[in-house]
Parts: structure tokens; sequence; C-alpha cells
């Protein structure tokens, strides 16, 4: 199993930036894609992106243009740049590995403790 912890969280205003960092560690040496997602109150958590070992990424619909995902293997990181942020961002953001798939059908079997994001207006 792989263990994720997430760092990078804050208040921003609209418009501003924020680069949420996920680091791996366990059993890093599988092939996992990682990917972010993000759980508001009172709402479902939704699939933000995810990226393959290889580094072919595929967003969800709310955040393309305006996200950006990264990895580095080698540091076991995976990056969330997030720029243009609206407040409807607002949420925890959550890192997670799959072992089979990185789109939001993956399947997503390991989760960090999430950091929290928001956007004031």
């Amino acid at each position: 199993q792989v263990q994720l912890v997430e760092s990078g969280g804050g208040v921003v205003q609209a418009g501003g930036s924020l680069r949420l960092s996920c680091a791996a560690s366990g059993r890093t040496g599988s092939q996992y894609s990682m990917g972010w997602f993000r759980q508001s109150p009172g709402k479902e958590r939704e699939f933000v992106v995810g990226m393959s070992w290889w580094g072919v990424p595929s967003y969800g619909d709310s955040v393309k243009a305006r996200f950006t995902i990264s990895r580095d293997n080698g540091k076991n990181m995976v990056y969330l740049q997030m720029n243009n942020l609206k407040p409807e961002d607002t949420a925890v953001y959550y890192c997670a590995a799959s072992v089979t798939g990185w789109g939001p059908d993956g399947q997503w079997n390991a989760w960090g403790q999430g950091t929290q994001v928001t956007v004031s207006s």
C-alpha cells in the first residue's frame, strides 16, 4: 500500500493561484497512477484530475485550462497547480493513487488526509 500526504492548501482570493503537493511513500515501486479529488460540504467527492505513470493526464471538465497536474516519479511527488481560482473551487483536496486507470473511473484505492483550499470572493 502507498501512503499519501498533501500540503500547500490555504486561503487565496478569487483569481489567485495555489500549488498543492502530494508526497507518496510505502510501495512506491509500483507504477501507480496519481490524481486529485475534491469535496465541498454537502457535496460528493469530485474527480479533479489524474495522471498515468507515464504522464498522460485526464482532467475534470470544471478545471480544464485552469489546473495543471504534474509528477516527479523519481521524488515520488505529484503536484497540482491551480490558477484563476474561483470561489466554487473551495473544497478539501485529496491526493489519490490508482492501480488501474487515471480517470474518474480508475481504481483509486489509496488516499491522503486532504488539504483545505478556500477561495474568497
